[in-house]
């Protein structure tokens, strides 16, 4: 049983370039994080809270949805995963609290499409109870096994809620043995890339249900530029944003995960180009020439991916479309 349709559904694709992760327990950085630059931040109920601290934390997260300022910034709660017993009382007590003032819930270490069926299901109940939007709060699911990674393209399917799919890598790691200590690096030994499957892997799931793909943490906080090598090659691969545990790595993530403005300038010149190319006034022509660069439907495409990005990000362009003379 899934939720209807959201009619809000191009919130699926709303910036995510930094995620920034906030322990729910501590009230100062729940405070200072409302004042940095990350396009999403995630307020945890799970690892970054200990077992005895995670009731109170469920009411500190409230209170800071309430009535803290989180003006421009997508708002998620992560809850600990359905393996424990924290899980529904979590749900309820950040949605009944909360709801208007929260995008989405973020569940950990998913392992089936079931899990996020649960949650789909227990969401829509609180809604209804609550008399909320039903639908509107979105779902984030997070591989961090095998199991997980083996059923990705059904866990992607499984929710109209569902919005990103994210890498765990610590946990996955653990899951798998890999021969590292150090999250995010690659094992010694091993001379290729050893997360390019798994990388991919999850993209090419949420690719095929439109949904955002997301990738994990650089524990290594301080080593700004080994978080750029790492974020620069999930970025490559088209992810659309990494989180981040430091307010150092704010700003990286947001530059990593955005156009140049070189790339920006010219993915807004082809889609003026074929516009002006495929219309009437251009010849009704399937492709043209720009500068040196042909141009069709397929460049379209991918411009409108680098297009879509920089928009999002804010850019500005730097240059106008001339059609031809005659």
């Amino acid at each position: 049983m899934t939720a209807p349709d959201r009619a809000d559904a191009a919130t699926r694709l709303r910036p995510r370039r930094s995620c920034l992760a906030v322990p729910g327990s501590n009230p100062r950085f729940l405070e200072k994080a409302q004042g940095l630059a990350a396009d999403q931040v995630f307020l945890d109920l799970e690892d970054a809270c200990a077992p005895l601290a995670k009731e109170d934390a469920r009411h500190t997260i409230v209170k800071a949805l309430n009535e803290g300022d989180w003006t421009g910034k997508t708002k998620v709660v992560r809850v600990n995963d359905w393996t424990t017993h924290w899980t529904y009382r979590d749900v309820i007590t950040v949605v009944e609290g909360a709801g208007p003032n929260l995008d989405c819930i973020m569940l950990p270490k998913v392992q089936d499409a079931q899990q996020v069926i649960a949650l789909d299901l227990l969401l829509t109940q609180i809604e209804k109870t609550m008399g909320f939007e039903v639908g509107r709060i979105g779902i984030e699911a997070q591989i961090e096994n095998a199991k997980g990674l083996v059923n990705v393209d059904e866990i992607a399917g499984a929710s109209s809620r569902l919005e990103t799919i994210v890498f765990g890598p610590a946990d996955f790691m653990a899951s798998i043995n890999m021969k590292s200590l150090v999250v995010g690096e690659q094992p010694p030994g091993y001379p290729a890339d050893a997360y390019h499957y798994i990388l991919m892997r999850i993209l090419m799931a949420a690719r095929m249900h439109d949904l955002q793909a997301i990738d994990g943490p650089y524990l290594q906080i301080r080593n700004v530029d080994g978080f750029r090598e790492v974020a620069g090659r999930a970025a490559a691969l088209g992810y659309d944003g990494k989180w981040v545990l430091h307010p150092g790595q704010v700003e990286a993530a947001n530059e990593v995960f955005s156009p140049s403005q070189e790339d920006y300038d010219h993915a807004e010149l082809i889609l003026d180009a074929y516009d002006y190319c495929t219309s009437a006034e251009g010849g009704m022509k399937g492709s043209a020439m720009l500068g040196d660069e042909m141009i069709d439907e397929a460049s379209r495409k991918m411009a409108l991916v680098v297009a879509g990005k920089g928009r999002a990000a804010g850019m500005t362009r730097t240059s106008t479309f001339q059609p031809p003379e005659a």
